[in-house]
């Protein structure tokens, strides 16, 4: 039993759900290169108080990727018996899904659907046991198997089954989907089948989840800890669980996540192997109306941080309406928040291209090149009124969009593994150009018009 002392968990706000979610141990052989450190994230999860009430582990459980079926079993036998063997799974059960290290073939499937004979038999045709639900009260969570061999394997997902369960449980006040493999590509890894869902299912899966009022769909297989937001779903991904390798070295890091789920919305933390809290996030966030804004006028300001670290919840918001110029291609500045010298300034969001498409350019380190995130084009010629928020605790997924208060928000597009975190302070914001000079990038419309607001989200 260890000494050392115990972790508060989070808890709902009233009535909910408390859980751990983690995953990508890559484990199950004696003395293999990824045991110590699973055995580490497990030492913090074992530390959690109180418990969970039940574990969502999204797969990559054992090293696997054998054709020696004996070997395989015996790397189950050692991950159930020997690694998790401190887990009580009657008080607290334990969800898994497929994974592309434990269901990469045919034989591979039948042994997972076998050595996984507790979970629920009651997905699609040809799935049982690898795909299934789990009713919990208000709660529903929908397992999927993203690399089923019937369907052409990795990358490929069933999407029938998964919309006619939804509709089935249409009542529970919560729906997670759970799976390996992610929509949307994490810190810059990207690649349809292998690294994310294949083009023939994403945008179809994805709307399923909108249409039916999914809270989050939780993966891993891209070992870091990332969250984004699309259409108001939330892509909650972690892979932290013991996997020696890191997506990217020196940014990501060991973890397991803390879970609360309730009526006032989903909440997250990110615990490293030593106990350490790295990252959180409460979602929804909580925001004045837009009416409150304050309208922006150009000048110098006291030295304004985008985000003081990834615990740092503040929300900083824009709205941005105008009348898009006729066609132009050339950047175009809407709103830029300059540090006082010479560097790339800190926060540039603007147009560019013959689309007019919306852009978020963060500086960077000195002489390094500067992270671009990009959202939707603005119609030529045509008035335009939309929304930017940029999140503190969400990484590179916390740079947002919306077209109008009563729509939801999406992350903008990006391929950089960090957020706001090394943004440097603004010391003078300018509205239609940039700090330069009125001529340098200048919006080409007419009618800017620039609102914002600054909301501080509290602890998690």
């Amino acid at each position: 039993m260890s000494s050392d002392p115990a972790i508060p968990a989070l808890e709902p706000r009233g009535e909910g759900h408390r859980f751990v979610i983690y995953g990508d141990a890559c484990a199950g052989e004696p003395g293999g290169r990824h045991e110590a450190n699973f055995e580490r994230v497990n030492s913090v999860v074992r530390r959690f108080s109180p418990a969970p009430e039940f574990i969502v582990f999204p797969g990559d459980e054992i090293i696997g990727l054998t054709r020696d079926e004996a070997a395989l079993r015996a790397q189950w036998r050692h991950w159930f018996e020997v690694e998790m063997a401190w887990l009580d799974r009657d008080r607290i059960p334990m969800f898994h899904t497929t994974a592309n290290h434990t269901t990469y073939d045919p034989m591979s499937e039948r042994v997972f659907a076998e050595v996984m004979a507790h979970l629920p038999r009651n997905g699609p045709p040809g799935q049982d046991g690898l795909s299934y639900f789990v009713r919990r009260g208000d709660l529903l969570m929908v397992f999927v198997h993203t690399l089923w061999s019937g369907l052409g394997g990795e990358g490929h997902v069933e999407t029938a089954w998964l919309d006619a369960t939804l509709a089935d449980h249409a009542d529970a006040r919560h729906k997670l989907v759970i799976g390996h493999h992610p929509v949307f590509p994490v810190n810059g890894f990207e690649g349809p089948f292998q690294r994310e869902i294949g083009p023939p299912h994403a945008e179809a899966f994805w709307r399923i989840l909108v249409r039916h009022e999914v809270v989050a769909y939780l993966c891993s297989h891209i070992l870091a800890f990332d969250v984004q937001v699309h259409q108001g779903v939330l892509q909650v991904t972690t892979a932290g669980a013991g996997t020696a390798h890191r997506m990217p070295e020196g940014v990501e890091y060991l973890h397991a996540l803390q879970a609360a789920l309730d009526d006032r919305g989903f909440r997250f933390r990110a615990v490293d192997d030593s106990g350490t809290l790295r990252e959180a996030l409460s979602w929804p966030p909580i925001l004045p109306p837009v009416v409150w804004w304050q309208e922006m006028t150009a000048g110098p300001v006291a030295d304004t941080r985008i985000a003081d670290g990834p615990l740092d919840a503040s929300v900083r918001c824009w709205r941005i309406c105008g009348h898009a110029s006729g066609g132009a291609a050339r950047a175009q500045t809407l709103v830029e928040g300059s540090a006082g010298d010479d560097a790339v300034p800190p926060l540039w969001i603007g147009l560019a291209g013959p689309d007019q498409r919306l852009l978020v350019v963060l500086g960077s380190a000195p002489g390094r090149s500067p992270h671009t995130w990009y959202g939707p084009p603005l119609p030529p010629g045509q008035p335009f009124d939309i929304q930017i928020a940029l999140h503190g605790a969400m990484g590179p997924g916390g740079l947002l969009w919306r077209w109008d208060e009563a729509a939801p928000w999406t992350s903008l597009r990006g391929a950089s593994a960090q957020g706001l975190e090394r943004v440097a302070p603004v010391t003078a914001w300018t509205v239609g150009h940039t700090a330069v000079s009125a001529a340098d990038r200048p919006f080409l419309g007419s009618e800017l018009r620039v609102w914002t607001a600054h909301a501080p989200q509290g602890e998690i």
